[in-house]
C-alpha cells in the first residue's frame, strides 16, 4: 500500500475538477491544467467536488509505484490552480544584478557579457530590488526548472558565497589558503 496514495485530495472551493475519458481537467482562479490518468490501472472518484480519491484496480508492483506519483501529480495541479507556486532567488556578489526587459531577463553575473534569459510561457518573474528574483507560476515542475536553469548560470561558490541561490539556502563555506 502506498502511504501517499491512500490520502484523499481535498479540493478548494474555487477549483473545479472534471473527469472526461482519461483526462482530468482542473480549472482554478490562476489557470487550467489537464492530466492524463490511465483508467485501466486506477479508479478515480470525485466526491461532490470536494474530494478526489485514487485507488488501483489491481495491487501489484507496477501499480504500487505509480499510485503515489499519480496522486501527487493531481494534488500539485490542484494546488497550482488555486494558490500557485513560487521560488525566490537571491543574487549575491559585487555587481550582480537582474533587470526585466519585456519577456527577457537580463542578468549581470560578473562575466564580460550580460546573459539574456528568455522567460517561458506560464511563468512570471519579478525583480525585487536588483538582486532578488521571484519566480511564480501554476506548474510546479516548470517553476522549479526555470529556477534551476537560472541558478545553473552562476552556482554559489564555497569561498566567498558569490552566485545565485534560493532564499534561505545554506552554502557550505570553506576556509581560504593559509600562509
Amino acid at each position: 500500500m502506498s502511504k501517499i496514495g491512500k490520502i484523499n485530495i481535498s479540493i478548494p472551493e474555487k477549483v473545479k475538477v472534471i473527469l472526461s475519458d482519461n483526462m482530468i481537467n482542473i480549472e482554478g482562479p490562476l489557470g487550467k491544467k489537464s492530466l492524463s490518468i490511465d483508467l485501466d490501472i486506477f479508479d478515480l472518484n470525485i466526491n461532490e467536488g470536494k474530494e478526489v480519491m485514487i485507488k488501483p484496480k489491481k495491487n501489484n508492483q507496477d501499480t504500487k509505484r505509480l499510485w503515489g506519483m499519480n496522486r501527487s501529480l493531481i494534488n500539485n495541479a490542484i494546488i497550482g490552480a488555486s494558490k500557485g507556486y513560487e521560488k525566490k532567488l537571491e543574487l549575491t556578489g559585487v555587481g550582480y544584478r537582474a533587470a526585466l526587459k519585456g519577456n527577457i531577463l537580463n542578468l549581470q553575473l560578473g562575466f564580460s557579457h550580460d546573459i539574456n534569459f528568455s522567460i517561458p510561457d506560464g511563468v512570471k518573474i519579478q525583480v525585487e530590488k536588483q538582486n532578488f528574483l521571484k519566480i511564480t507560476g501554476t506548474d510546479k515542475q516548470q517553476v522549479g526548472m526555470v529556477a534551476a536553469k537560472i541558478k545553473s548560470l552562476r552556482p554559489p561558490e564555497p569561498y566567498k558565497g558569490k552566485g545565485i541561490k534560493e532564499q534561505g539556502q545554506y552554502i557550505l563555506r570553506k576556509e581560504g589558503k593559509k600562509k
